[in-house]
């Protein structure tokens, strides 16, 4: 497959962040909807807050989560200066995921602790991070697209690999088990620990 040597990822990465940028604005805009609903109703202003609970917790996670991969993204991208055709496209699948994720988001706050919702949220989530870990085979099998050596790109793909690894766990339990519902996500708080184990025992082995 031929590089594009000639071509910086810049445009690549702005495109990316531009989306990134509206997913993000999405996100709020069934808060804002709320307000307008409720002062037409004349309903009380603090019951905007409490009865929309589950739609500001599905708000902020969301928010968290595409943070979270966006600046997976961004660290990808880092060491990234050329292209290929498969880079553009899964990169471009990774974009599909980061647009679908306000529609579960929008579940979340309209059928709360629902086990569809739940796997149909965490799925979207493992998908995107199997996007990014796509990308980072593609750059690690082709130097030419490296702007840096190997050795960061290893590790960011450890930690993708794991966080798709405890995703994919959490897909699992929150299909099988409704009461785990969206708390199987608090297993991606393992993801830092376990990588920085990695890291010292990689930093320790001799040459």
């Amino acid at each position: 497959m031929t590089t594009s040597v000639d071509r910086s990822p810049e445009r690549l990465v702005f495109f990316s962040d531009a989306v990134v940028a509206i997913a993000l604005t999405l996100l709020i805009l069934p808060l804002v909807d709320a307000v307008q609903e409720a002062a037409s109703h004349h309903t009380d202003s603090f019951e905007v807050i409490s009865g929309n609970q589950w739609k500001i917790y599905s708000f902020l996670l969301s928010f968290a989560v595409i943070a979270r991969i966006w600046v997976s993204h961004h660290r990808l991208f880092e060491q990234v200066k050329a292209y290929n055709r498969p880079l553009m496209v899964a990169n471009l699948w990774w974009l599909l995921t980061i647009v679908v994720l306000p529609f579960p988001t929008e579940m979340i706050g309209g059928f709360d602790e629902d086990r569809f919702t739940a796997t149909f949220y965490i799925g979207t989530i493992l998908a995107a991070n199997l996007c990014v870990l796509a990308m980072i085979l593609i750059v690690r099998a082709d130097p030419a697209l490296l702007r840096t050596d190997a050795g960061a790109l290893d590790r960011q793909r450890f930690a993708i690999a794991l966080n798709a690894g405890l995703l994919a766990l959490g897909l699992a339990l929150a299909a099988l088990v409704p009461r785990v519902g969206y708390f199987a996500l608090l297993l991606l708080l393992l993801v830092h620990p376990v990588a920085r184990i990695r890291d010292r025992r990689t930093a320790g082995a001799p040459a």
